[in-house]
């Protein structure tokens, strides 16, 4: 297990409660990607340093803590520039990856479909191509550590002339797929098939209400993020002698990299086909409105805002009799549930039946 420093530089100006949740998410992906967060270090600045983002003095006061706490990574928040990594590995003497780099490294872990692993290649080497001006004709991608994992543990010894071949190559073939999954979709529409997309942001338990409404063991939901990334799809009987494929896509998440929403178009374009979302929003976090609004960034950049959904506050079972009464009031409009202990689904499957069959009447 790899130890880890975090660093997070922001803008004078924001708050305490922020840059502790921007931590914590951080610490979080470190986690995930199998890494133990040992050091955390934040920085407010009036500008950020356009040649290494940090005070320079900041990365002095850096340097002697990897040595003494033994650090092998360390990881910033902010998305940095090829020279600004440069100039700060510079300077640490250390590994340095910024948090894009982080998820794509997870994105790689958990990658287990065709389409999921030429997608996270594709987005890691457009990633890749600027940045290995300097670093010598050839470099290695494996065994590196957290940042440096193909799909499937794949070697990638590239140069950047290898990598523009393979950006080519990977999308012909995903163009390839896509014409296959808008096959698979026009039998559906012709069938008649209703489609609900559950989406939000990740490990808001998007699986696992999948799983408590379809009633399929050989789901099996994992604590982490990003545990989906390609779409699981079951049919769910809602009553009334109808039913709807039901489709869990990859999870969201704060500043979502371009890239990857790029590479992933043709699977979140699916959502942009669904007759109705399901937008399932973890309740019991503090800061769940701001990770609701970054679920909706994705939907319109895929066009999919003017979809009909049901906003669904998950993770009652997490609250307390007075805070869900509290969220009863604001929020008429939303559905509090638990998937996890399986209440309020039979009022959201009503819901969701009334909507269809209202639809069918239109």
């Amino acid at each position: 297990m790899e130890r880890v420093l975090i660093v997070n530089v922001g803008l004078k100006g924001h708050s305490l409660i922020e840059l502790k949740e921007v931590q914590e998410e951080l610490k979080g992906l470190v986690e995930t990607a199998g890494g133990e967060v040992v050091e955390t270090i934040h920085q407010f600045r009036d500008r950020l340093n356009g040649a290494t983002l940090i005070g320079k003095g900041k990365l002095n006061e850096i340097k002697p803590i990897i040595l003494e706490r033994e650090i092998d990574l360390v990881v910033f928040d902010n998305k940095l520039s090829p020279t600004q990594l440069r100039n700060i590995e510079a300077v640490l003497d250390c590994r340095v990856i910024d948090r894009i780099q982080l998820i794509l490294d997870i994105f790689a872990r958990h990658a287990t479909t065709k389409e999921g692993k030429l997608q996270i290649e594709l987005a890691q080497l457009e990633y890749l191509l600027p940045r290995i001006l300097g670093m010598g004709k050839e470099m290695s991608r494996l065994g590196g550590g957290i940042g440096t994992r193909g799909p499937g543990e794949t070697k990638l010894e590239v140069s950047r002339r290898t990598i523009r071949q393979r950006i080519f190559l990977l999308k012909k073939q995903l163009i390839r797929i896509k014409k296959q999954r808008e096959i698979r979709r026009k039998r559906r529409l012709n069938a008649n098939t209703s489609i609900v997309s559950i989406i939000g942001y990740t490990n808001s338990g998007k699986t696992t209400l999948l799983k408590s409404l379809s009633k399929d063991e050989k789901i099996k939901p994992k604590d982490e993020l990003f545990a989906t990334l390609s779409p699981v799809s079951r049919k769910v009987y809602l009553g009334n002698n109808k039913q709807a494929v039901f489709n869990d896509t990859v999870g969201f998440i704060r500043n979502l990299p371009h890239n990857i929403i790029e590479s992933f178009k043709a699977t979140l374009e699916e959502i942009t086909f669904s007759d109705l979302i399901i937008h399932v929003i973890d309740c019991s976090e503090s800061n769940w409105k701001e990770k609701m609004s970054s679920a909706d960034v994705v939907l319109k950049s895929i066009s999919a805002m003017d979809i009909p959904k049901i906003r669904v506050l998950n993770k009652i079972d997490l609250l307390t009799d007075e805070e869900i009464e509290l969220l009863r009031v604001s929020h008429p409009d939303y559905r509090l549930i638990s998937s996890a202990k399986k209440s309020g689904l039979d009022e959201l499957k009503m819901e969701i039946l009334n909507f269809f069959e209202e639809k069918a009447i239109q």
